[in-house]
């Protein structure tokens, strides 16, 4: 019998890891990043939208790539493919070490912070919160390496659960609006920023809380019929995301001022405190559910990146393996929770996002512009699907701005922080993998994990 990752993602569950991923903590937290940098209403309101077309149209440059290339591992195989291995492994060396993990340990953070509020402490302890945090990470770990059946299904709960918070604060917008309280969405333009830069920085921030549009490719090999689920859950997933996000940032407006907005630590609970009352428990329990929701399907996906970067040999191949009875990557997800774990008690890293979203739009140009020199060099490959030309001539333009634009205006030395970075990983690429420098122990901690976890090497 063939070893490998099985086919467990429909049309639904396949929605729910973009829709679940995509909304964790940010749109019940910190929407405000968006407003401080457009300096009005509607240009807020406008990002928004602008922000999820551009992840939208991604969504359907990914599908195309994903069509065409269907292996699991997302950016790392099409930049590999178009490019070559080394951009490629720099790739799998930025989201393995910080990107994926970094985002994670964030977003299961903001679940144990809520969840502390639910109890009597003097104060608010640090290490309570670190170990909440462990157990919940540790937690979604199990889940992933029993089942992909099993954590696909724990997404579409969370996924549903979180919707209906959103749909609460949506409708709680509704009704303020028909009480005629629209003082603050009618301040229309009033105070817009005129400065490119502020512009592209809001839309990094909005592009932010819109991060996972892109975590369906991970998984290619294990979603059922990828040439007509893959694109449609792109666009559905997607078109759901934009109007929830659009709605609720309008309800957030119908009760604070811009300046309460920004005040607010807490966007979602200011909220709930004006309009629901005594039921505003809800909120801070809809934040817990959203954030350990996203993280499960961040862990999903995300792990799929070292198991195709341990495939290919660019890590060590003993991360691809996968357990012979639950079919699960089993060896990449523990990896990828160990670091996680190392970013949960660190400290505060809310200063890596700002200082990789540098990076992640750095590949996320490299991918697109992967997708235009593959209509060339596969131009005689059958498509399933295909993307109009002008999509990803369009988003390497709007991505090439957002790199560009904050250097020219507001050059900032974690920009420079952030490139180095990247190419350090060309230290461990050149001797382990250029090289083919062979470590004593490796084979001999390979034999002993393959004993310990019950995993063999898969078959593509």
């Amino acid at each position: 019998e063939e070893v490998k990752l099985k086919k467990n993602i429909g049309l639904l569950s396949g929605i729910s890891v973009i829709v679940g991923t995509i909304i964790g903590s940010g749109i019940f937290l910190s929407p405000k990043g968006v407003v401080a940098h457009t300096g009005s209403v509607a240009l807020g309101l406008i990002v928004w939208v602008a922000a999820g077309l551009i992840a939208m149209m991604g969504g359907l440059c990914y599908a195309e790539l994903g069509t065409l290339l269907p292996q699991s591992g997302g950016e790392y195989v099409y930049i590999k493919e178009a490019m070559g291995v080394i951009p490629a492994f720099l790739f799998a060396w930025t989201a393995i070490i910080v990107s994926k993990t970094s985002q994670m340990a964030i977003i299961v953070l903001t679940f144990a912070a809520y969840a502390i509020t639910l109890f009597d402490m003097c104060g608010v302890p640090a290490l309570p919160q670190k170990l909440i945090a462990a157990i919940g990470m540790l937690s979604v770990g199990i889940i992933n390496s029993f089942s992909t059946k099993l954590a696909t299904r724990v997404q579409i709960v969370f996924t549903v659960a979180k919707l209906s918070a959103l749909i609460i604060i949506i409708i709680g917008g509704f009704v303020r609006i028909a009480e005629g309280k629209t003082d603050n969405l009618s301040s229309g333009f009033e105070g817009t920023t005129n400065s490119p830069s502020s512009i592209a920085l809001s839309i990094y921030h909005a592009m932010w809380a819109y991060e996972g549009w892109n975590n369906l490719n991970y998984v290619t090999e294990e979603l059922k019929d990828p040439a007509k689920n893959l694109p449609r859950s792109n666009l559905i997933g997607m078109v759901i995301v934009i109007i929830v996000y659009s709605l609720a940032n309008m309800s957030y407006l119908t009760v604070m001022t811009i300046d309460e907005l920004l005040d607010s630590p807490a966007v979602a609970v200011t909220w709930a405190e004006r309009v629901l009352g005594p039921a505003q428990i809800i909120i801070p329990l809809s934040v817990m559910i959203s954030a350990i929701g996203a993280v499960n399907g961040l862990a999903f996906s995300g792990t799929r990146v070292v198991f195709a970067a341990g495939r290919d040999g660019v890590i060590p191949e003993v991360l691809s393996y996968i357990h012979i009875k639950n079919y699960t990557p089993m060896p990449s997800m523990i990896f990828t929770i160990f670091v996680t774990l190392i970013f949960v008690f660190v400290g505060d890293i809310s200063g890596l996002i700002d200082l990789f979203s540098f990076a992640v739009w750095m590949f996320y140009f490299l991918t697109f512009v992967s997708l235009l020199i593959l209509r060339y060099t596969k131009r005689n490959t059958p498509r399933t699907y295909k993307v109009p030309i002008a999509i990803p001539i369009a988003l390497v333009l709007i991505a090439g701005f957002l790199l560009i634009a904050p250097i020219i205006e507001h050059p900032r030395i974690e920009f420079l922080y952030a490139f180095v970075f990247v190419i350090g990983g060309l230290i461990f690429y050149i001797p382990l993998v250029h090289f083919n420098l062979k470590l004593k122990f490796m084979d001999s901690l390979t034999m002993y994990l393959q004993l310990l976890l019950e995993v063999v090497p898969s078959t593509k």
